[in-house]
């Protein structure tokens, strides 16, 4: 049996400058961690941060592009392990969005937790996606209109 994370959250901003921080390097890098991701089916990229020992992570998560519908949908592989070529954890990412007037919802799913095995990665990543959601609406709220609509 294998555990999901599921998180929802409400941008009060539009579908477009929310999509925006989940397929852009640069932003992604502001609220995620460093990376080389490319909004390009197929394309590989890796986040990077610092060595996670407690977690078996080496820093290095391994994924891979897998669906892009825009403003709607993005999948992504997430593989990651202690080091030498040896991964532990391999797992889903899966982001959808949807909008109306006041803004956008976005529902993330990270699935593929072997319940044993990656129960404390597992738990470490639950509340570290609630953290990361709030640091995107932070990071839209924090940008002026003027420079927003620019």
């Amino acid at each position: 049996m294998t555990k999901t994370i599921r998180h929802e959250f409400f941008f009060a901003h539009p579908v477009e400058k929310v999509w925006t921080y989940l397929t852009t390097a640069e932003l992604m890098s502001q609220w995620l961690m460093p990376n080389d991701f490319e909004p390009i089916i197929g394309h590989d990229f890796q986040f990077r941060t610092k060595p996670i020992p407690s977690l078996d992570i080496d820093g290095i998560m391994y994924c891979k592009v897998l669906e892009i519908v825009p403003f709607k949908k993005l999948t992504y592989s997430w593989k990651a392990g202690p080091g030498s070529g040896k991964i532990s954890l391999d797992s889903l990412v899966e982001w959808t969005l949807s909008s109306d007037e006041k803004g956008t919802t976005v529902k993330l799913e990270h699935s593929g937790f072997r319940e044993i095995e990656d129960f404390n990665i597992y738990n470490g990543m639950n509340d570290g996606w609630r953290q990361k959601l709030q640091k995107i609406d932070d990071l839209l709220n924090a940008v002026p209109h003027d420079a927003a609509n620019a």
